[in-house]
């Protein structure tokens, strides 16, 4: 499942995203019907969840910010509100990548993505390693 932050709502990312990913593509607020949902709450709403990858350009709020859980994945785009359109070809590129590949790959991790940097730490792993990343 791929989770999507609210502040990507109405940019058509999960129309997008759901044309070649196979699982499910929701918005946070779906996971949380008609409530607001505070940035701290969101470790724990997807630990409710069947293996999320939570997609976020708020990396001032999520990167190194959020503890790394096993049971989740947190990326974060480090890209402006008007750049949040990358986010697509971006994500699919880290996922083709053998590391991030396949869910339980990704569980556990916590990611920054750059157009040129690729940084994540996790719960076994907690200091953060830089290798170089380019997407088409």
């Amino acid at each position: 499942m791929i989770v999507l932050d609210a502040q990507l709502l109405g940019r058509n990312l999960n129309k997008q995203i759901a044309q070649w990913y196979r699982g499910s593509v929701r918005f946070i607020t779906e996971l949380r019907p008609f409530r607001v949902i505070k940035d701290d709450a969101i470790g724990s709403l997807l630990q409710r969840e069947n293996q999320p990858t939570f997609l976020t350009i708020n990396e001032r709020d999520f990167w190194q910010k959020i503890s790394p859980n096993k049971r989740y994945c947190v990326v974060c785009f480090a890209l402006s509100d008007a750049r949040a359109f990358q986010i697509n070809p971006m994500l699919r590129t880290l996922l083709k990548s053998e590391q991030f590949s396949t869910k339980a790959n990704r569980m556990g991790y916590i990611i920054r993505v750059t157009s040129n940097e690729l940084s994540y730490y996790s719960s076994k792993q907690p200091t953060v390693k830089t290798a170089a990343f380019s997407f088409q």
